[in-house]
């Protein structure tokens, strides 16, 4: 494949994706919590990531979860088949199922990845809506234990997502409730990512990634990774891509299309990438847990104007536009 763009690292990229412990915004005075608040909001404002520690999700949890996935990809393949799903599914996503630069138009390789993918299932009532953003999570039978972790995770990723809705909205100078009026029944997925070693899926090809370079589509991500030599890139504005810097216990946070435009794009949702498999690291077999928060999916974003935002689009229905991109990923 053609070689990664030069990326910047060190000091460079941690000021770009800067560290925020979120303990004071919990247990600190008012003056703690709106400086917390005025961080996440200039780190949104700059890069669109950072990391947060002090976040209360036990390490335990985590470590749960990537162990009850990494049971469930060590099974024969014919065995994870049965649990085979598209894009937006909720069960195993196999290799070649997806090319996130389809996102951007690009067209490339597959992204050299599989995932489990579950997430939101409580029903609406409404038939076409939940088949749609609401299904039911399918669960492997072989792997008990991925069922209770995950589902512990997800309703973690719930509540820290909430709430840093919550904290952005403060740190605008907004109710507190100003986003979370739209997650009283909102979509969202997490996806365990496991990207293989080179030794099992061989050497990359042309401009194939682990996850092509994109932008995530709803409203906040939270991202516990693995840290390695094929890990998370991001493009950062004067410093190009950037190999993301990585903090013991912490997650790493950005924001999605559907924010950004919320927000009249002060906020920025970032192009990111994971590295495919090095020739330094062959054997190199990688977990993420990565959550993507959404909104109710009738939501209408509508951008917020002077003095938050500065770029006016067009009104959009959260499930429209998620829709579309789930579809611009696909592999057809």
């Amino acid at each position: 494949m053609s070689a990664p763009d030069a990326t910047g690292s060190g000091a460079g990229a941690s000021m770009a994706v800067p560290l925020v412990d979120l303990r004071p915004w919990f247990d600190g005075d008012d003056a703690d919590r709106a400086d917390v608040a005025r961080r996440v909001d200039e780190a949104l404002c700059t890069s669109g990531f950072l990391l947060v520690t002090g976040h209360g999700v036990p390490s335990s949890t985590r470590a749960a979860a990537r162990a009850a996935a990494r049971e469930f990809f060590a099974m024969p393949a014919e065995a994870k088949a049965r649990y085979a799903v598209g894009v937006g599914g909720r069960g195993w996503l196999p290799p070649g199922a997806e090319a996130n630069a389809g996102a951007e138009g690009v067209a490339t390789p597959p992204d050299m990845k599989e995932s489990w993918s579950c997430g939101s299932d409580e029903p609406t009532g409404d038939a076409e809506l939940d088949t749609a953003w609401f299904a039911p999570n399918v669960w492997p039978s072989e792997v008990p234990a991925l069922r209770l972790a995950l589902t512990e995770h997800l309703a973690h990723m719930r509540a820290l997502a909430d709430e840093l809705l919550v904290i952005g909205a403060c740190g605008l100078g907004l109710a507190p409730d100003f986003f979370t009026r739209a997650t009283t029944h909102p979509s969202y997925t997490l996806n365990v990512n496991r990207y293989p070693p080179m030794t099992e899926v061989g050497a990359p090809a042309e401009d194939q990634f682990r996850i092509g370079a994109h932008t995530d589509f709803g409203t906040v991500t939270v991202l516990d990774r693995e840290v390695g030599m094929g890990g998370l890139q991001v493009d950062v504005p004067g410093l190009g891509w950037v190999d993301a810097p990585h903090h013991p216990g912490a997650f790493t946070i950005n924001v999605g299309d559907l924010l950004a435009r919320w927000t009249g794009e002060r906020w920025r949702s970032t192009r990111h990438r994971v590295l495919p498999p090095q020739a330094a690291a062959p054997d190199e077999d990688l977990v993420s847990l990565v959550y993507f928060y959404e909104l109710d999916p009738d939501t209408q974003v509508e951008a917020l104007g002077p003095p938050i935002g500065h770029v006016r689009a067009a009104p959009v229905r959260a499930r429209d536009y998620l829709a579309e991109k789930l579809a611009q990923i696909t592999v057809t």
